[in-house]
């Protein structure tokens, strides 16, 4: 139990691909001016450990609530969705459950490509952008290192993440099966955010396409990228429907909050491949109705399977057990964290004792001697707390109980001891 003394639990709540497509998804995406509107009304409300997750995959809210519903509210009151909608495709997860959850996502297990590796750096940003808004304490940042820590194994101890599977690597096998002349292709990437970078370094290395052209709203980040791709050409931002109508394929990974591709932008004479790889999507989605173009986005991308993933699938027990072993050693550091101030209360309590037993029998015993009472008793206080320690460090132990316990038997202030646990 991860209650403390406010009564609040510790949720995960969110809209995942697993019961919402990629429409849908969209409409509780959140941008970055959202992100920061979310975390600053949650620390006004006085929630802690809070952050927000929101990738193409997912959006979700994490962090410390009296009430789940409270961080629901929150996140719809931010995004396009609405309460009725999120209750029909959404999940709730709660304290040893949410901290499974978190594991599971920082390893690639809960992707909707099994092993994509992309999450990791997500989940990075999605915390600093929580801390730099004082959200977050020392649980999640304990969490979250140990989430990282099993990351980091998973990664490099297994082999689920092998090979380069992500949805930005969909994107490029999606036109390798689909088209036979793909290397020959004019294809225009529209945004360079880390998935349009992801696509041109998979265009380029792996499809070994020397037709890629880049636009972006901010030029200079293009002009950074492309000194390490010299093959890839850079176009203007007004020039948008100009390069679409030379464009064979058109890759979109604009990452705003709504359409950047219109109808207007879209020759009429000419067949056209748009993959679509942001959530919410930013291709109008009237264009799909078009003859000449075919749109695709991020879920149908998913769906892209090879041998890889399915190698992929055998490699979960292990990646599952490492999961185990930092959820373990995460949960031990909770619980001493706990048990500390209860200890320390207990010592507090005991010396007490200590110190009238000594006064007691100094006035009623001739010749004293106070230095070795206090040394045997001093003794005996070490062992009877470090017996509370072995006792509480246990799996078997319920620690809320035996600080309970404690508290009634040494006469302890139960809300010294029981100490918050975030």
């Amino acid at each position: 139990m991860l209650e403390s003394t406010t009564h609040k639990n510790f949720y995960s709540i969110g809209v995942s691909y697993i019961k919402a497509d990629a429409q849908t998804r969209g409409k509780f995406s959140l941008a970055a001016d959202d992100k920061i509107a979310l975390l600053n009304e949650a620390k006004l409300k006085g929630f802690e450990g809070v952050f927000v997750l929101s990738t193409c995959n997912r959006t979700e809210i994490i962090g410390f609530a009296e009430h789940p519903f409270q961080l629901i509210s929150m996140l719809c009151k931010h995004s396009n969705g609405s309460v009725e909608e999120f209750a029909k495709i959404s999940y709730v997860h709660k304290n040893q459950e949410a901290i499974q959850h978190l594991f599971h996502i920082g390893t690639g297990l809960d992707s909707q490509i099994l092993g994509d590796y992309e999450i990791v750096g997500q989940l990075r940003t999605a915390f600093k952008i929580a801390k730099d808004q004082g959200t977050t304490n020392a649980f999640m940042e304990r969490l979250l290192n140990n989430v990282m820590q099993a990351s980091k194994r998973v990664k490099n101890e297994t082999k689920l993440s092998s090979g380069t599977t992500s949805v930005s690597y969909a994107a490029v096998q999606y036109l390798i099966d689909n088209l036979d002349d793909y290397q020959n292709k004019n294809i225009l990437v529209y945004g360079l955010g880390k998935m349009g970078k992801h696509t041109c370094k998979n265009l380029t290395e792996y499809a070994q396409n020397k037709q890629v052209t880049i636009i972006n709203r901010t030029e200079q980040k293009v002009d950074t990228f492309i000194k390490e791709y010299p093959s890839i050409k850079k176009a203007k931002i007004e020039d948008l429907t100009n390069e679409i109508d030379k464009a064979d394929i058109l890759i979109v990974s604009t990452g705003a909050a709504e359409a950047t591709v219109t109808l207007e932008n879209i020759p009429l004479d000419r067949n056209l491949l748009i993959l679509d790889l942001s959530v919410p999507a930013n291709v109008d989605s009237s264009i799909k109705n078009l003859e000449n173009v075919k749109l695709v986005n991020v879920d149908e991308l998913s769906k892209v399977t090879d041998e890889t993933l399915a190698k992929r699938k055998d490699e979960i027990p292990y990646a599952k057990q490492i999961i185990q072993e930092h959820k373990q050693e995460f949960n031990e550091w909770l619980n001493h964290r706990r048990f500390t101030p209860a200890i320390n209360a207990l010592k507090q309590s005991l010396e007490v004792i200590q110190r009238n037993e000594i006064n007691f029998h100094k006035k009623k015993i001739d010749n004293f001697d106070v230095d070795q009472a206090e040394a045997i008793t001093s003794r005996f206080i070490q062992k009877i707390t470090t017996q509370f320690v072995k006792h509480l460090k246990t799996e078997e132990t319920s620690v809320n109980q035996s600080i309970q316990v404690m508290a009634k038997v040494f006469g302890t202030n139960l809300e010294t001891i029981d100490a918050e646990n975030h």
